[in-house]
């Protein structure tokens, strides 16, 4: 039995682990075919654990698990050109795109943020690299490919609680961040009614803290136990500490399937109630 998405294609960066695989394979489970792209290297400024090759490999399989086709690439979203023919390539071999899951992204907490400007600067940069000008190169690589076909299509950019609301903790980590979260929902709301008229609805997901490697590790939890401030600032309204990769994912096959045709433009928080504290 087929499911809402059937015979739709999926483009999904940051696949190889957490939120990205989650989305990959929740996707293939509503019957959409996968492009699938991540750096699976690690960024020098970024201390927490970033994916590996084989992290990849174990999305590709559970996509093909699932019957569905799957086209898995090494890329970075930083690289505009790189992305650019990645995703041209994967379009051509599945049959085009009709669904975009800006998800990649790095968190650059750190316990020694650098002191010299130098350091400051490429610390703040890696961050606004991936997490901003990442998603605007991929909205960029995917959306005339989506024109061209002529059949609509709907883009899902992730940002975060911190793109509503304020995350300061004086720190460069957290400022660089939210800056570049903030930018997204800048994004979502121009490429939205840039693309309507060619009935591609672009929306954005704010989740709360989610249960990923991305934020169960020792640097976080080092973290955490030297900032009990901080720890305060990200509880959430309902009892659960976080939140799990399927609930996010779970929101992106509402906003790319026809239960959610007339949705755009719209900041979709999945959150456990952070916001309204």
């Amino acid at each position: 039995m087929g499911g809402v998405l059937q015979g739709k294609v999926a483009l999904v960066t940051g696949a190889a682990r957490g939120q990205g695989r989650s989305h990959a394979v929740r996707l293939a489970e509503e019957g959409a075919d996968v492009i699938a792209v991540d750096i699976c290297d690690q960024i020098p400024s970024v201390e927490i654990p970033m994916a590996t090759k084989d992290d990849l490999d174990e999305t590709v399989r559970q996509v093909e698990a699932l019957g569905r086709r799957i086209v898995a690439t090494v890329a970075d979203v930083r690289d505009g050109v790189g992305l650019h023919d990645v995703v041209r390539h994967g379009a051509a071999e599945l049959g085009g795109l009709d669904v975009v899951c800006a998800n990649a992204g790095v968190y650059a907490l750190t316990l020694d943020e650098p002191a010299d400007a130098a350091g400051r600067r490429t610390f703040w940069q890696d961050t606004i690299d991936v997490n901003l000008t990442g998603v605007w190169n991929t909205v960029e690589a995917a959306a005339p490919i989506m024109i061209e076909a002529g059949r609509g299509g709907a883009i899902v950019l992730t940002a975060s609680t911190a793109a509503s609301k304020s995350a300061a903790n004086q720190s460069l980590a957290m400022n660089a961040y939210t800056a570049a979260k903030h930018g997204v929902v800048g994004l979502m709301r121009n490429y939205a009614v840039d693309l309507a008229p060619h009935m591609i609805r672009v929306n954005s997901v704010h989740p709360t803290g989610v249960h990923t490697p991305m934020v169960e590790n020792a640097v976080v939890e080092r973290y955490m136990a030297q900032n009990a401030g901080f720890a305060k600032l990200v509880q959430n309204s309902l009892p659960v500490g976080a939140v799990d990769p399927v609930d996010i994912s779970n929101a992106i096959v509402y906003l790319a399937s026809d239960a959610g045709r007339y949705v755009t433009g719209v900041q979709l928080p999945v959150d456990a109630g952070f916001l309204v504290k």
